[in-house]
């Protein structure tokens, strides 16, 4: 994944890009909000949106940009990027109510003084907090639904520049549809999210056939008290693909007379971490050796790892690649615990035929989400966090559509869904048949909006018949 978007001035115009690095969309303008004052903040959106509404042009506010479909960019419109780092932690509350365009490393280290941690975020600290929401991600602390359960309440402006306050008890409706609603609402300024103690984990290494990974993890889940976090991996060489499942789940440890480690973004195998996951391209060899080396770490017993912050605050750039020719794409399919192994089965004959290199999967819990319009998790699933390797090129991109259809017919088929902050290459029938809500979303997005001022790629794919 790219680390920064991609932003190209021409003679004649603004050029913007995302994560994917397939998406060169011309703008208008691209405003930076950074240094300003809340108060400046609020009077240059309002004139934005006003100067928008009067040439007809589409808005869209995002932070780190790193979706990979167009989904935070506006086709010949105004972006504006939010990069203000303010937060207020309510300790009674348990809650931390934090600047829009906060990053979750900028969260983290606040909070981190304070010996507190977001509940849930994202698997990395790049992106911004209402994205966050605007996606409702998911992260791997358990036992949570995606993100937006843990979110007490949020300021919007809507189109007409008006501010509100959304919550469960407040503006229910703008609440519901603009978790998970990729800005296409308003733009969030402000939002309170809950925060739980930050603690010392230890990790627990289990390995198992692959068919045996569903029914271990809920057990997990639902059975153990003190687990903090969990996640689960499988080989992704070709000849034992998805064969084996490694299951790694983080209790707390005892807490050093010393007190907590400062909380760290970068650790050192990280440098080496990155060797190994990028050999991987090309080289079946190199798959099949790293999964050795993960699953040696079963045999070593319990190993403490962190504190639940650090665990939480690494950077995309870990993992990130340095060939310009290729582009990671990520994909992530969520199953109900039972329907899993039919998805193992059905991967194992769609993966290998192409050509994008397999190179991650990664399975999370996610507690089903019904406030949502949009929702994911209309039961309790296992998310599959899948990453390919994807050359940039026709040839390339054509092979990523073939698989990504191919892999949402499965999951469809198996009463499961896929997540949308990703290439855009769901057809309408399947985008449809997955979120069964999605016309009823359109309809009330045009009641809240009505001269759709608010757009980006995801609406001008699947919402703009």
């Amino acid at each position: 994944m790219a680390l920064a978007p991609v932003e190209v001035v021409s003679q004649q115009r603004l050029v913007l890009g995302d994560a994917s690095r397939l998406n060169a969309v011309p703008v208008f303008s691209h405003w930076v909000a950074r240094s300003e004052t809340e108060d400046e903040i609020i009077a240059r959106l309002r004139n934005e949106l006003k100067q928008a509404q009067a040439n007809k042009r589409p808005v869209c506010v995002s932070a780190a940009r790193h979706s990979m479909g167009g989904q935070s960019l506006p086709r010949n419109g105004s972006a504006i990027t939010l990069d203000i780092d303010r937060a207020e932690i309510d300790r009674a509350a348990q809650t931390v109510r934090v600047h829009a365009g906060t990053r979750w490393f900028e969260v983290i280290a606040h909070l981190d003084k304070a010996g507190f941690s977001p509940a849930v975020m994202q698997s990395n600290s790049d992106f911004g907090v209402a994205s966050t929401f605007s996606v409702n991600a998911h992260g791997w602390p358990a036992p949570y639904g995606p993100f937006g359960s843990t979110v007490k309440s949020l300021q919007m402006m809507l189109a007409d520049g008006t501010i509100v306050t959304c919550s469960r008890a407040e503006n229910s409706e703008l609440f519901s549809l603009a978790m998970g609603g990729y800005g296409l609402l308003g733009i969030i300024l402000d939002i309170e999210i809950d925060i739980v103690d930050n603690v010392l984990l230890t990790a627990r290494h289990e390995i198992m056939p692959a068919e045996a990974f569903a029914e271990r993890f809920s057990q997990v889940v639902r059975e153990n008290s003190t687990l903090r976090m969990i996640y689960g991996r499988m080989n992704v060489a070709r000849a034992s693909l998805m064969r084996e499942a490694l299951l790694i789940g983080f209790h707390p440890a005892p807490t050093p007379a010393k007190g907590l480690p400062v909380a760290q973004r970068t650790n050192p195998l990280s440098g080496v971490s990155r060797q190994i996951y990028r050999a991987q391209i090309g080289s079946e060899a190199a798959k099949a050796a790293r999964w050795l080396a993960e699953t040696g770490m079963a045999s070593h017993g319990p190993t403490m790892i962190a504190t639940r912050n650090t665990l939480m605050n690494q950077p995309v750039s870990n993992l990130a690649g340095k060939d310009r020719r290729r582009t990671d794409i990520l994909h992530e399919y969520f199953l109900a615990p039972e329907r899993l192994n039919e998805f193992i089965r059905g991967c194992r004959i769609i993966i290998p035929k192409a050509r994008a290199e397999f190179l991650n999967v990664t399975l999370r819990y996610v507690r089903r989400d019904e406030a949502s319009v949009l929702s994911y998790a209309a039961t309790d699933r296992i998310a599959a966090v899948m990453s390919f390797s994807q050359e940039i090129s026709q040839q390339g991109e054509a092979d990523m559509i073939r698989l990504s259809e191919a892999l949402m017919d499965l999951a469809a088929s198996l009463d499961g869904s896929f997540y949308l902050p990703y290439r855009l290459h769901a057809r309408q029938d399947q985008f449809e048949r997955v979120y069964p809500k999605a016309q009823h979303f359109a309809e009330r997005k045009r009641s809240h909006d009505p001269s759709l001022l608010f757009r980006n790629g995801l609406w001008d794919t699947y919402f703009s018949r």
